[in-house]
């Protein structure tokens, strides 16, 4: 069943994980040798001050910056005045620890697996036998900060995530300016060894949230991290459900806003979208642009996207079942229409609302797949053509077609992309149902659809916060916004102990 649980004996009580050392010493030979065939390898010998100790420059080109090499490390390394009377190695390492060479940020280290993560990370590495000096400097050749894509901003931010780790954690502190947002680092990923960052606001968030989050990145044996689905599958709880169980989100706005509900929140260096857990369900139904409208009309346009949760999800198979098994449901008139569209077309609504549907999900497809000009042209004409052509061909009756189309353009009001995915799953499944019970089949499908998601949990807690009751906050919430001066308190069930939001 769809309710199968991961075993996660790790959920609490996280520490550092033991890393595993390399046994060579560290040594110019060593690190030549451990990037051998690597053809964007740098090794460059240089003597300090211009005559003194040898010493060995090492550092990936592409990776690193060239001009902050030559300008941080290499010039000051050089300078007759710094080290030219430093004849021995531990004069030329004990003067680069106290201040020789300027980069910004340094750091000594003694073993090899550590050496080699910091060069393949972006440091430049000055090797001695028995040690090496790291100076950050990485490139800044990447991806500019842009406005969302996906997540379109109207009042909020206009800037979005990028693929660098740091740029990411910089937005988010851009607009939380505390000491108690709290980050750990970590590294995912057996060869990819991907820079993972975890986020929350100190007393704010439970604290087992950090813990589990940790803790489940420890475990998430894996071979890289280069694609969200990785984290989806390894980090939640249920991962056979397709219900989204991590928020995602490329707007570091959003991304502060449910740190600041009590969240915990995951970046990963190459991925340029934000997680955050729990994740309840009406969490999806909402958007940042709540928050940025009046309450009055927040509130009608969250109320309606349930509305279009229950179309998209219902209408099909209601349709099908009234049509097939229960025609006396129908006012008079209008079933007069569905039985004078219906008398010449050859299929029977089962199979007129199943292709249809089926269409509908080849045409997105299609458009999403091409690029941004004949998409766009491919799913509207597709659309237009293609099902005024089968209505005239008398193939499909209008309103099977008239049922399809409502059903999807109220699917497109889901802000989150991975909810309407799965709402078009279990569209599909209850269509079935009807289709060989009628009415009884979709109030057993929606049974068990709703048992499924009672039985989900997100890190812990359960996915139909607040509506399964409990310490989950406000109902009403889900379904409206409430005025700002009466939202005051932040959702029990995740918080750390800093309940009020406002005064």
């Amino acid at each position: 069943m769809l309710d199968d649980s991961v075993k996660r004996p790790q959920d609490v009580d996280w520490h550092p994980p033991a890393k595993t050392r390399c046994q060579d010493p560290v040594s110019p030979g060593n690190t030549e040798k451990l990037f051998a065939d690597c053809a964007d390898f740098e090794s460059r010998r240089v003597l300090a001050g211009g005559t003194g100790a040898a010493v060995y420059a090492c550092w990936l080109d592409g990776v690193v910056s060239g001009a902050a090499v030559a300008e941080q490390v290499l010039k000051p390394l050089t300078a007759p005045a710094r080290f030219a009377a430093l004849k021995k190695p531990a004069e030329v390492m004990a003067a680069i620890q106290g201040g020789g060479v300027y980069g910004p940020s340094m750091k000594k280290v003694t073993a090899m697996d550590e050496l080699a993560d910091a060069i393949a990370y972006g440091h430049c590495a000055l090797v001695f036998d028995g040690a090496a000096f790291l100076f950050q400097v990485k490139t800044d050749q990447h991806r500019s900060v842009q406005e969302p894509t996906v997540e379109k901003s109207v009042k909020g931010g206009k800037d979005a995530f990028v693929e660098v780790l740091r740029v990411n954690t910089g937005l988010v502190r851009s607009r939380l300016h505390t000491p108690r947002l709290k980050l750990v680092q970590t590294t995912v990923g057996r060869k990819s060894r991907s820079l993972a960052a975890v986020m929350w606001l100190e007393g704010v968030a439970a604290p087992d949230l950090p813990e589990r989050m940790l803790s489940r990145l420890e475990a998430l044996d894996v071979d890289g991290v280069v694609l969200p689905d990785t984290l989806d599958s390894g980090l939640v709880d249920m991962p056979r459900s397709p219900f989204p169980q991590l928020i995602h989100t490329e707007r570091p706005d959003k991304f502060a806003s449910l740190l600041l509900q009590g969240r915990v929140g995951l970046v990963v260096e190459g991925i340029p979208v934000g997680f955050l857990a729990p994740a309840f369900l009406p969490e999806f139904l909402k958007t940042t642009e709540d928050a940025a409208q009046h309450y009055w009309a927040a509130s009608v346009i969250r109320a309606l996207r349930w509305v279009s949760l229950v179309l998209t999800l219902l209408l099909p198979a209601f349709y099908v079942a009234v049509a097939t098994y229960h025609p006396e449901m129908l006012p008079t008139k209008l079933l007069l229409s569905v039985i004078e569209s219906k008398q010449s077309v050859p299929f029977s609504t089962a199979a007129e609302i199943l292709g249809l549907l089926i269409s509908f999900e080849l045409l997105q497809e299609a458009g999403l797949r091409l690029p941004n000009p004949v998409g766009q042209t491919v799913s509207i004409i597709g659309a237009l053509i293609v099902g005024q052509s089968a209505v005239e061909a008398k193939v499909v009756s209008p309103i099977a077609v008239i049922v399809v189309a409502v059903a999807g353009i109220a699917g497109y009001t889901m802000p989150s992309q991975d909810m309407g995915a799965a709402l078009r799953i279990f569209r599909f499944a209850l269509v079935l149902a009807a289709t060989f019970a009628g009415m009884f089949g979709i109030i057993m499908g929606a049974a068990a659809l709703t048992w499924h998601l009672c039985s989900l949990e997100s890190f812990g807690r359960p996915y139909m916060t607040p509506l399964s009751g409990g310490d989950g906050g406000s109902t009403s919430g889900t379904f409206i916004r409430h005025a700002p001066w009466k939202n005051v308190l932040r959702d029990p069930i995740i918080n750390g102990g800093d309940i009020r939001r406002r005064k």
